[in-house]
This record gives structure tokens, C-alpha cells and sequence, in this order.
């Protein structure tokens, strides 16, 4: 049997702090319920005391959980332990996490105490919580800038006060994993006591060695690691919880140890997380990036179609993807195109695809990424511009309590189409519009907005996914205004769909034939 590591979610706490404003009570529920399901030891909720937003919140997520631990955080004060006792009365199991700084720097400069009175303080108030709930955690603040001697006997003591998770924190992202694997080390041997409590790490990413610091730290006899979803948090970050649990899940060849979490959960997780907390992932970033199980080299794109393990460590489903993305670039092989083609219907016998394959790469050079719908121009038009068939003639839109939007587009023929609808925003109000005009059934999968320029009138740049007839397609559009950037993105989409349709790819929909 593998032995277990806990993992200890602070999405909602050290995450949070993070955030240029404060989640609202509905969206930390979410989150919480959403931790939940993913299958998290600890969900660290709050620092009770800090605001009676924060205490409402604590206690809300605990009266919520059943499955994980409930957690509040506490400095060694009684007045915040007290909280905390009292926001999580109602939890399922509680844990109350208190710390106190340990460093000569947070001792003598921020505390202005002695070293024992410091102790004294952590045994005090480890005992003052064991008495309001179910576990306690000690974290020594700035572990990793104190002294290995009184690290030592400040652990001991906690531990004799009833601590029963002690907390190596790198507050400040400043150890690397040589030396913490020492600490650890130093921790296991020296200190008496320590088969009593659950030794945890707090890693910061200000170097960015925070996963691979708390990966070596549990490799050396951590058992519990304290991350948040997509590494968000304080400064640089904190460890990402999506990284030590697919490192553990992908390589128990040396790491024989086992956690909880159901991984096909995520990629929802982090989902939720960047869209309630406003802030956007990385492309490139380990796991949960856009990118991360993208494929554009041709070589890397033959090798997946031959082995998918070629090129891929861990399969998109284990994180909860349908599958991995082969971008089609000017870097793609002839194996790739040929199998695209394939996969869209056609027959190997209807292409010569070294011929194709050279108007491919004339394409891929001018517009970088190649799509399904362009491929499909390529095949059945031989490369031959397709006029848009709609054309934006008019707009207007009102933001009002009910958001309503007003269009005019005007066909490929001259013939102007007139539609209004009222929606949840500026920019569902007038895609509704639009659909009413096209009646296409498309399936709005994902909405991208950037700055181009910066300044009050910067450039915004609007990229839409969606999928119609089971066929994904991107609509990009510009401009100073954003609801006139996404309604330029949108029918940029649409005009993809309508213009597989003219050259006979598509369903029509039960509406604008391209005649009158």
C-alpha cells in the first residue's frame, strides 16, 4: 500500500490574498464545493478574524463541506483563534492553523520578542486551540530563514501542546530543494516527537521552485503539501496544486505515494478558479494551460498519431480534457494535413497531397495557424478567396437594466436583414441578434478579450471558440470598443460557418439559404 500525502487547498485563503478584490460569498461557496468534488484533504477557507466578511465566508464553506476538513487561518493570538473556534463550529471536521514568525528577522524586527517567548506564545495557543476543534496546525513563519536550532524545539514543543500538522513554510520562495530536503531531514532526525504529528510544506514561487521545493520535501518525509488551483497567491504564487498531483499521479516510479484527488476534476477546477478569480492561465502553463497538451511541431504531431505516449507524458483525459490539440501550422507534416483531411470526410483518393500540402504551407505561412474551416476553402475551392456572406451594416446597443441589442447585416446578395434581442449582457444581446438572422446553432465554447494598445482607447482584441455541426471554429475581431470587438469576433465565426456551407461541407440551417 502507497503511503498517502494530503493535500491542503489554500486557493481560498493565501489565494485570495492575491486577488485586487475579495471574493464575493457565492463565488468562495462555489470554489469551496467545487474543491470539494475534486476531492481536496483540506480546504484552508479563511482568516476568520481578518473581517466579518471573511468569518461569514469560513463559516458558510464549513456549515457547506462534508467530505474535506474545513480550516481556518489564525495568527498565535487569542482573539483570532476564537474565530476561528467559532466559524468552523459546525464543520464536518475542523482544523484551526496558527503561526507565529520564526526567523531571527520576524522574532527581533517584526515581533520584537525573544526566542522563548516566541515558544512560549506557540505552546500557549497550540493548547488554547486544541480545546476548539478537531485538528491544529503550527506553522513556523519563515521556516526556511530560521535558525535549525530553534526551528527544532519550537516543533517539539508545538507538538507537546497537541499540534498535530506541523508547517515548514517557505514563506518567501527563497530555498531550494537541496537545502529544504537538508531541513526536512534535519526536522525527521532531531526532532523526538515528530512521529506525532503530519509534517507539511507551504511553498512559495518566488523563484519558481515551489513544486519542485514541496515534491523533494515529500520525497524526504513530508506528508502533507499545502497548494492552491492554477498556483495562485501572494507575490509569485504558491506551489500549484495541478502540478504535485499529476508529478505524483505520473511518476510512482519514484514517487510511491498516493492523494486523494479525482484528477479527471482539474481542468474544471481551474477553470472555475480563473474565471471567478479573474485571472487568466498562462498558455504555456504546466497541466491546465491552453497549450499544455497542444501539439505544432511535426515531428511531435507524427510521433502522437503513431504513439500517443510519444510526446505525451499524461493523457488530456486524466485532467479532465476530451483530448489534445494539433495545431496545424506551417511546422506541421504532411502525415498531419493528410490526416485532418481524413478526419473531415474526405476520402485519401479525392486529394494529391503533396500538391495540397504545398498550398497548405503557402497558407500556414501567411496566416500561422491553419483551421478546419480553411482547410475545407483549400480543398473544395483550390485555394480561392470566399467572400464573407454577411457584412455588418448596423448596430446599436442599449446596457440598460435589460440589455438590449439592435442588428443589421446585409447578405452576400445586397439584401439587408433587420434583428433585435434582449440578453444577459451588451454581447449575448447581440450574438441572440445575430443568431435570429443566420439561424445557425452555434455552440459558444470559450471568449477571449486582450489589450493590443495600452491607454484609455487601447485596441481590444476579441477571440470567440464555438462549435457548430460538430466542427470547431475561432472568430477574432477588433476595436476600441469591446462589445463591437466581440460582435466583430462573432460574425467573423459566422461567416466561417456560412462559408462551409456555400461550398456544400455543411448543414444548412433551417433558415437564410444564401438566395432570395
Amino acid at each position: 500500500m502507497s503511503e498517502r500525502v494530503i493535500i491542503f487547498d489554500t486557493t481560498l485563503r493565501d489565494g485570495e490574498q492575491a486577488l485586487s478584490a475579495s471574493l464575493s460569498l457565492e463565488h468562495k461557496l462555489r470554489i469551496a464545493r467545487q474543491l470539494e468534488r475534486l476531492g481536496v484533504d483540506v480546504i484552508e477557507a479563511g482568516f476568520p478574524v481578518s473581517s466579518p466578511e471573511d468569518f461569514r465566508s469560513v463559516k458558510a464553506i464549513a456549515d457547506t463541506v462534508t467530505d474535506s476538513t474545513v480550516c481556518g487561518l489564525s495568527r498565535a493570538v487569542k482573539a483570532d483563534i476564537e474565530a476561528c473556534g467559532a466559524a468552523l463550529k459546525n464543520a464536518e471536521r475542523s482544523r484551526i492553523h496558527t503561526f507565529v514568525g520564526t526567523s531571527p528577522i520576524h522574532i527581533h524586527k517584526k515581533l520584537r520578542k525573544t526566542e522563548s517567548a516566541v515558544i512560549d506564545l506557540a505552546r500557549e495557543h497550540v493548547r488554547f486551540a486544541r480545546n476548539l476543534c478537531d485538528e491544529v496546525e503550527f506553522s513556523a513563519e519563515d521556516a526556511c530563514r530560521t535558525e535549525p536550532d530553534f526551528l527544532c524545539r519550537i516543533v517539539e514543543e508545538a507538538i507537546l501542546a497537541g499540534a498535530t500538522t506541523i508547517n515548514i513554510p517557505d514563506t518567501v520562495g527563497y530555498v531550494v530543494p537541496e537545502l529544504y530536503a537538508q531541513m526536512v531531514d534535519d526536522l525527521m532526525n532531531r526532532v523526538p516527537n515528530i512521529d506525532q504529528a503530519v509534517l507539511s510544506v507551504h511553498c512559495h514561487n518566488d523563484l519558481g521552485m515551489a513544486t519542485a521545493n514541496s515534491i523533494t520535501a515529500v520525497k524526504h518525509g513530508a506528508r502533507q503539501i499545502e497548494c492552491a488551483m492554477n498556483g495562485i497567491g501572494e507575490r509569485a504564487g504558491n506551489c500549484a496544486l495541478e502540478e504535485v498531483v499529476m508529478t505524483l499521479a505520473t511518476r510512482q516510479d519514484y514517487l510511491p505515494y498516493e492523494c486523494g484527488v479525482v484528477t479527471e476534476e482539474i481542468m474544471r477546477t481551474s477553470k472555475l478558479v480563473r474565471d471567478l478569480c479573474s485571472m487568466p492561465v498562462q498558455p504555456n502553463k504546466a497541466v491546465v494551460g491552453s497549450s499544455a497538451f497542444s501539439h505544432s511541431s511535426g515531428i511531435h504531431q507524427d510521433g502522437i498519431l503513431k504513439a500517443q505516449n510519444t510526446y505525451e507524458i499524461m493523457t488530456p483525459q486524466s485532467v479532465g480534457l476530451k483530448e489534445n490539440v494539433m495545431n496545424l501550422t506551417s511546422r506541421s507534416g504532411k502525415h498531419m494535413v493528410k490526416n485532418r483531411l481524413i478526419e473531415l470526410g474526405y476520402r485519401e483518393d479525392e486529394f494529391d497531397i503533396a500538391e495540397f500540402y504545398t498550398r497548405f504551407i503557402d497558407l500556414a505561412d501567411k496566416k500561422g495557424t491553419v483551421y478546419n474551416d480553411d482547410l475545407i476553402v483549400l480543398m473544395e475551392l483550390d485555394g480561392e478567396n470566399v467572400a464573407d456572406v454577411w457584412h455588418l451594416d448596423y448596430y446599436n446597443i442599449s446596457s440598460g437594466q435589460v440589455p438590449t441589442a439592435t442588428i443589421v447585416l446585409t447578405d452576400d446578395a445586397g439584401h439587408k436583414h433587420q434583428e433585435a434581442a434582449v440578453g444577459d449582457g451588451a454581447v449575448d444581446a447581440a450574438t441572440k441578434a445575430i443568431n435570429r438572422i443566420v439561424r445557425y446553432d452555434i455552440a459558444v465554447m470559450d471568449f477571449h478579450l486582450e489589450a493590443v494598445t495600452k491607454g484609455s482607447e487601447a485596441i481590444g482584441k476579441v477571440r470567440i471558440d464555438g462549435t457548430y455541426d460538430e466542427q470547431a471554429y475561432v472568430g477574432n475581431g477588433t476595436s476600441t470598443d469591446i462589445v463591437e470587438a466581440s460582435l466583430r469576433a462573432y460574425l467573423d465565426l459566422v461567416n466561417k460557418v456560412a462559408r462551409i456551407i456555400k461550398v456544400g461541407r455543411g448543414n444548412s440551417p433551417a433558415g437564410y439559404s444564401g438566395q432570395e
